[in-house]
């Protein structure tokens, strides 16, 4: 079966390179909106439209994702601008958040749906150290204004969960579900 991953991330492809399975990219178009107002049926209501976005064929299985960052029951998508950036990480200093991804896998007989929660402890962030995060990583594209693969993960006391889903893509999960589905053998 050809995996396909539904995503243009950087950081999903190497994140789901590291299992050594050969896959091909594919992006999706779909709007990333949601009415839903419970964070875990929002990712997964994100990840859903993305699958549905993208043609597949006989064969293919399909893999997309969506992560938010929800604090406080708040669902903190990308900042739209750096004023946005450091009110989020204002929020977040010294505070437990949750990482959320909605993930989809879809071949042209199935359709599968779940998703992927990790808890996030940040330090006390001084202001100085917010800003030089926003100006020298820009992280503008990121939910939550963050990157634990970058600067961002000094923030980091400690977290509960798959690191990788903090970056955008549960490894474990989707490990086991393309094992036990007999997709990978090793």
């Amino acid at each position: 079966m050809k995996i396909i991953l539904g995503s243009g991330s950087p950081r999903r492809k190497e994140i789901l390179s590291k299992i050594g399975i050969k896959f091909e990219i594919r992006i999706s178009n779909a709007e990333e909106y949601s009415e839903k107002e419970n964070p875990i049926e929002y990712a997964k209501e994100l990840s859903l439209k993305k699958s549905k976005d993208i043609e597949i064929f006989e064969d293919e299985l399909l893999i997309t994702a969506d992560t938010i960052v929800v604090f406080d029951n708040e669902i903190l998508g990308k900042p739209k601008d750096e004023v946005d950036a450091i009110n989020m990480l204002k929020k977040l200093s010294g505070k437990k958040h949750d990482v959320i991804t909605g993930i989809t896998f879809r071949t042209l007989n199935e359709t599968y749906t779940t998703y992927d929660l990790t808890e996030v402890f940040f330090h006390e962030l001084p202001e100085n150290v917010i800003r030089y995060y926003i100006k020298t990583y820009y992280p503008l594209d990121k939910a939550g204004s963050y990157g634990i693969q970058d600067f961002g993960g000094t923030f980091i006391e400690k977290i509960n969960g798959d690191y990788y889903n903090v970056m955008g893509l549960p490894l474990n999960k989707i490990f086991w579900y393309l094992y036990e589905k007999g997709v990978i053998n090793v």
